[in-house]
């Protein structure tokens, strides 16, 4: 088999078919004087893909993009909706084992209410959540065990509301971490000179609080002051003092010596001033009085 031939430019080219190195410059000038860069074209993103499809252009991005962020504003409102509900249910399921906790301490103890707080002790004090050391604000150490409750609660964890914030600028813990977040009716606890109320003087069961959301504003313990108010754990709800808490979309929870869970208002005017954002003040007197 022969070689293939070598053509070569200057040999086996008609001389008319030659193109000199002036006709290559003049075709080179000419197509780029025909290319003219318009700038609105740089922006246009519509080109053939692949398989034929077109792209979108720049308009049509900028409407998509307007269009998502708009659902997502229609969004997030419904997402911060479900997740506020999510912890009132939480928080009612929270008071109901404490609901459930009491009824059995009351059957165990012959019917008598537990006080809210009791005697001093190994330098600090026993209260009906547990044991409470005293010192700087922040630093106590807190024991549940002695608690009225935890034989019959133990460490549930139900004694957190996943509404109290305590990641919040202005909280100012009371022990080296969170202890309670809910309080106890006062109304319930008599003092320790007195016999223990009993329970059978709740003849309105479905009508009296048991526990309820529970915060104070704090103006007198360091770091807090008069001037900078901070809001803080507490553990009772009482008919004169404004420590319940409506953090559930302007409600407080209370679940009631029958066992139910309610959310119930604020009286009008309660809501301390020092801190109105944060919606401390006072339930009903008439859900919290026993006969």
């Amino acid at each position: 088999m022969s070689p293939c031939p070598v053509s070569r430019l200057d040999e086996s080219m008609p001389n008319d078919q030659i193109i000199s190195n002036d006709q290559t410059r003049g075709i080179v000038a000419g197509a780029a004087a025909r290319f003219v860069f318009r700038p609105q074209q740089a922006f246009v993103l519509r080109h053939s893909g692949f398989g034929g499809c077109p792209a979108f252009t720049l308009l049509e991005m900028l409407i998509v993009i307007a269009l998502l962020a708009l659902l997502v504003a229609l969004l997030l409102p419904a997402l911060s909706r479900s997740k506020a509900s999510a912890r009132q249910i939480r928080c009612a399921a929270n008071l109901r084992q404490l609901g459930l906790a009491a009824q059995m301490y009351w059957d165990d103890n012959n019917g008598n209410a537990f006080r809210y707080r009791g005697a001093a002790t190994n330098h600090g004090d026993l209260y009906w959540f547990g044991w409470l050391a005293r010192g700087n604000e922040g630093a106590r150490e807190f024991d549940p065990a002695p608690g009225a409750l935890f034989p019959y609660l133990g460490g549930r964890g139900v004694e957190m509301c996943p509404a109290l914030d305590y990641a919040l600028r202005q909280f100012k813990l009371k022990a080296t971490g969170a202890a309670y977040g809910y309080g106890y009716n006062l109304c319930l606890s008599a003092p320790l000179d007195q016999p223990p109320v009993k329970a059978s003087r709740t003849t309105r069961p479905t009508e009296t609080a048991d526990f309820a959301d529970a915060a104070q504003v704090n103006t007198f313990q360091p770091p807090a002051s008069p001037s900078h108010p901070m809001l803080e754990e507490f553990y009772y709800v009482s008919t004169n003092e404004a420590t319940a808490h409506f953090r559930h979309a302007q409600r407080g929870n209370v679940v009631f010596c029958d066992g139910h869970v309610a959310g119930e208002k604020a009286v009008v005017g309660s809501i301390d001033a020092r801190l109105p954002a944060q919606l401390v003040g006072r339930l009903r007197p008439e859900i919290l009085m026993v006969p």
